[in-house]
C-alpha cells in the first residue's frame, strides 16, 4: 500500500522541516522527487539522505513568489503526477501592527507561491493524464489565532484555492486537497522562541506545546505519513477536503 513507484513528485519547501520530511518518506515510497528550495544548498540535507537512499531525487533553485522562475522551472521538471505546496513563512502580527511590507512578503509566497506552481504544475498534471495536488494549510485558517492576521489570511486563501482547484479539474482526474497541521515541532520553531523569547527558550517551549490538547507538537513524519496518503492510488477517492492534523487543537482546545 502507499506505493508511488514510477511517480514524479515536487515538493515546494522540501529541503527542511515538514517539506524535508515529505520529501524523505516519498522517495521511501519508491517516488522521483524534486525539491524546490529559494537555493539548492537549502535543499542539500534532504539530497543527501534520499541519495543515501538509493533513490532519486533532484534539487531546483526557485523561488515561488516569481512566476518566471517558477514556470521555468516546471519545464524543466516536464510530466508530473504529485505537486505539495509546502514552501511557506510565517509572521506575527495584529491587523495594525503588520505593516504592508511584510503583508506582502507573506502574501506573496504563501497565496501567490502556491497559485504560481498551480498555475505551472496543471498542464503537466494533464500530460500525466491527472494527479494530485496537496496543499499546505494551516489550523490558523480554522481557527482564532492570536498575532497571526497574515498568517492566517494566507491559509484561508490556500484553503479557498484547494476548493477551487478540486471543482475546476476534478473531470480532468486532478485532485486537490489541503493539511491543516496545528503547531509541527521543527528546527523553525527551535529557531522561532530563540529569536523572540531568548532566555525563556525551554519555558515558551513547553507552553507551545501544551497549546495542543495532547499536550504536544506534531513531528513532521506525523504529517508526511498523512501527505503520502493523500497523495497515494488508496486515496482515489477524496477530494477537495482539508484535514486537520492537530492534537485536538480545533475541536477539543476549550
Amino acid at each position: 500500500m502507499f506505493s508511488l513507484k514510477n511517480k514524479k513528485a515536487v515538493v515546494t519547501g522540501g529541503g527542511s522541516g515538514i517539506g524535508k520530511a515529505i520529501s524523505v518518506l516519498f522517495a521511501q515510497q519508491d517516488a522521483e522527487v524534486h525539491i524546490i528550495e529559494l537555493t539548492e544548498a537549502s535543499a542539500a540535507a534532504a539530497v543527501d539522505e534520499i541519495t543515501a537512499l538509493g533513490k532519486k531525487v533532484v534539487a531546483h533553485a526557485c523561488n515561488v513568489a516569481n512566476q518566471q522562475e517558477v514556470l521555468s522551472t516546471f519545464e524543466k521538471i516536464g510530466k508530473l503526477d504529485i505537486l505539495v505546496n509546502n514552501a511557506g513563512i510565517a509572521h506575527v502580527g495584529k491587523a495594525d501592527t503588520t505593516n504592508e511590507a511584510d503583508f506582502d512578503r507573506i502574501i506573496n509566497v504563501n497565496v501567490k507561491g502556491v497559485y504560481n506552481c498551480i498555475y505551472a504544475a496543471i498542464p503537466q498534471l494533464r500530460i500525466a493524464g491527472g494527479g494530485i495536488v496537496l496543499n499546505m494549510a494551516s489550523i490558523a485558517a480554522l481557527v482564532g489565532i492570536p498575532d497571526r492576521f497574515v498568517y492566517s489570511t494566507a491559509k484561508g486563501a490556500v484553503m479557498a484555492m484547494t476548493l477551487s482547484v478540486a471543482k475546476d479539474y476534478m473531470a480532468e482526474n486532478i485532485r486537490c486537497n489541503s493539511i491543516s497541521p496545528a503547531r509541527v515541532h521543527t528546527p523553525f520553531v527551535d529557531g522561532f522562541i530563540a529569536k523572540n523569547y531568548p532566555g525563556k527558550e525551554a519555558e515558551m517551549f513547553e507552553k507551545l506545546s501544551k497549546s495542543q490538547p495532547v499536550g504536544r507538537m506534531a513531528r513532521p513524519d506525523e504529517i508526511a505519513a498523512l501527505a503520502l496518503y493523500l497523495c497515494s492510488d488508496e486515496a482515489s477517492f477524496i477530494t477537495g477536503c482539508d484535514y486537520p492534523i492537530d492534537g485536538g487543537f480545533v475541536k477539543l482546545n476549550n
